[in-house]
């Protein structure tokens, strides 16, 4: 069987078809968002991050990695010293493979989230040795994410070739009354008072267009006028303080033909971002954000860089 959208929900229901005690994900990237959820399994899981042996670890990532793995009781998390681009979800039961999923998925939100961008096949029983055997031998060469020397993770330096700066003003230089930090504040919006976002603009796609990829199509989905919706991104963002949370590039915006997002905000509730910069800021929640606040906090912008496959860092720091 092939599957082609769902598949979040699909790994984290699959165990109910069969008896297991085991969940080991092998993946070439990770998000801390579906390692996060794994803790509401009734098993333990092994994640293993398989491209640290090439390109290893962002310290936000590793941080965050590390504060799951320190609160979570029936996960383990792992970087294979082999370079490991595999993609495969192993259910076990006793040690051996009972189900099994391969693909090109990765263990992330942004892997997982949208339709007909990635898939997941079931192998067959006569591969479950095979591939227990593969996942051994990556086991063997890996170490727990709690054993990596300082000297092996790699830091974020802001350059300007990598780091895109957003704004959180308008164009006339101030905090926008009704969309922005404040687009919970219109009252025709079907928004919450929190909702907030952070405006993509041109120049930061023409500059940052790894940051911001053109949107892809939704087959499933079409207009008023017969033409395909696209799909709104899913991420992960980790901020500067530690927090996590998922976001969404949301919006359309054409350049030279090609549909890019327009905004970015926390998913699936707005106001998670809103209420979030606004603890930071020293606004009291539900009230407008206005731009002496961001001088009196010292900023108006956001240091964006990727660390991940879908995964971000937000740098809202001093």
């Amino acid at each position: 069987m092939l599957f082609i959208e769902n598949l979040e929900e699909i790994i984290f229901q699959r165990h109910e078809l069969f008896l297991t005690d085991e969940l080991i994900v092998l993946s070439g990237y990770v998000g801390p968002k579906p390692i996060q959820r794994l803790q509401f399994l009734p098993f333990n899981s092994k994640v293993i991050y398989g491209m640290y042996g090439s390109e290893r670890i962002q310290r936000p990532l590793h941080n965050s990695l590390i504060r799951l793995q320190n609160t979570i009781e029936n996960i383990n998390i792992f970087y294979s010293n082999l370079p490991v681009h595999s993609k495969c979800y192993a259910w076990r039961h006793k040690g051996q493979i009972v189900h099994a999923l391969v693909g090109s998925a990765n263990f992330s939100t942004n892997g997982l989230s949208t339709p007909y961008r990635e898939i997941l096949a079931e192998i067959s029983r006569d591969t479950f040795n095979p591939l227990n055997d593969y996942i051994a031998r990556v086991l063997n060469n890996s170490v727990s994410c709690l054993e990596i020397g300082a000297d092996e993770i790699l830091d974020i330096i802001a350059t300007p070739t990598d780091t895109c700066f957003l704004t959180l003003l308008g164009s006339d230089g101030e905090v926008q009354n009704a969309a922005g930090l404040n687009w919970g504040q219109n009252p025709s919006n079907h928004t919450t008072l929190n909702d907030s976002y952070i405006k993509i603009r041109i120049q930061d796609i023409q500059q940052f267009p790894e940051l911001f990829p053109p949107k892809q199509l939704n087959p499933l989905r079409f207009d008023e006028r017969g033409r395909m919706h696209r799909h709104n991104d899913a991420i992960e963002i980790i901020w500067d303080d530690g927090t996590n949370m998922e976001g969404l590039l949301f919006g359309n915006q054409t350049i030279d033909g090609i549909v890019y997002p327009k905004q970015v905000s926390s998913f699936p509730h707005a106001s998670e971002m809103g209420i979030y910069l606004r603890g930071r800021i020293g606004v009291p929640l539900e009230q407008p954000v206005r731009k002496h606040h961001l001088i009196k906090y010292g900023r108006t912008d956001i240091a964006v860089s990727k660390i991940g496959e879908g995964v971000y860092k937000f740098d809202f720091s001093l």
